[in-house]
């Protein structure tokens, strides 16, 4: 099997495409893991440093769906014909894949199988699509800050998933955790700073 970053330069950048790309054209690519691929593909636009936020909602939305199934035990992936459908233009989906190429190479050159049970087993890979739920959830709050982190949380995960490789699975859970506490701090943060907004409006009311 191909490396992924591969697959990827050869797809967008050797052979000749439409102007725009599918999602059900990308999962050609996909071969056997193709749970750990559809991860890698969603979460990269967020977990890059480009500025793609109308993808966080939508790619979120779309990997909550997958981290359920996975959860439930599914070999394959369903997605909706609107979902597998939906097409983005080509250039746009060649920045984003040019520009996370070279993370790719970097963390294809120290992968490989090991610890492979918390990638193949039931209870690893429920465990594993509880977390990308989770960071799912977290990818689609509109608030700035609880995106990026969680979304390379499911990038370095979801790639482990790929190659089999539970270390590197072990390392995207615990940034998925710390992106769990990151957005639950500004969530809390908010909703606090809302509360003494309120109550010193309501003082200020009450003054004049």
């Amino acid at each position: 099997m191909a490396k992924l970053s591969q697959e990827l330069e050869r797809y967008f950048f050797e052979e000749k495409r439409t102007p725009e790309v599918t999602l059900a054209n990308i999962l050609s690519l996909a071969g056997e893991r193709v749970f750990g691929f559809l991860f890698v593909i969603l979460s990269l636009p967020s977990a890059l440093p480009l500025p793609a936020p109308i993808f966080s909602i939508p790619f979120g939305v779309l990997m909550l769906l997958l981290a359920g199934q996975m959860i439930l035990g599914a070999k394959r992936p369903w997605l909706p014909r609107r979902m597998s459908t939906g097409s983005i233009k080509l250039e746009r989906a060649q920045s984003i894949i040019r520009a996370g190429i070279p993370w790719l190479k970097k963390i294809e050159a120290v992968a490989r199988p090991r610890l492979s049970y918390i990638c193949t087993s039931l209870l690893g890979r429920v465990f594993i699509g509880v977390a990308i739920a989770l960071m799912s959830i977290s990818m689609m709050i509109p608030i700035p800050g609880t995106n990026t982190l969680p979304a390379i949380g499911i990038f370095i995960t979801a790639f482990g998933l790929q190659e089999e490789d539970g270390m590197i699975s072990l390392g995207g859970l615990f940034v998925c955790l710390l992106g769990g506490v990151v957005s639950f701090g500004i969530i809390y943060g908010g909703v606090n700073l809302l509360h003494l907004l309120k109550d010193w409006l309501l003082d200020m009311g009450c003054r004049v």
